[in-house]
């Protein structure tokens, strides 16, 4: 993890360590399986919208996951869907993370 910026700020008679680095210094980052172009999809299903296509050699953070449609893909078949951004979805079974399960908690 690294810290973009760590100030002093007064806080009544002691002095209190303030760092601004990003929150997601909590969240790891995956990768994508090899030699793939992957659909980011509006939820968790191939019947969602695709919103963006990842390029070879992506890595995506996992937010959350959640269940939803079943994939089978190159990590094997899943029904976990990996939430990377807002609104943005991938197959758990496209995503290197070395478990069958849940790698993160589970979407609200």
């Amino acid at each position: 993890m690294s810290v973009e910026r760590v100030e002093e700020v007064e806080s009544g008679n002691e002095a209190e360590a303030v760092t601004t680095a990003a929150a997601t210094a909590a969240v790891r980052y995956y990768q994508v399986a090899p030699g793939v172009r992957l659909n980011v999809r509006s939820g968790p299903g191939t019947t969602y919208g695709i919103v963006r296509v990842l390029p070879e050699g992506a890595y995506v953070p996992i937010w959350c996951q959640t269940p939803g449609q079943t994939v089978t893909g190159p990590y094997g078949t899943s029904k976990i869907w990996d939430n990377i951004d807002s609104g943005q979805y991938v197959s758990d079974a496209y995503v290197k993370t070395g478990s069958d399960g849940y790698v993160a908690s589970r979407c609200a």
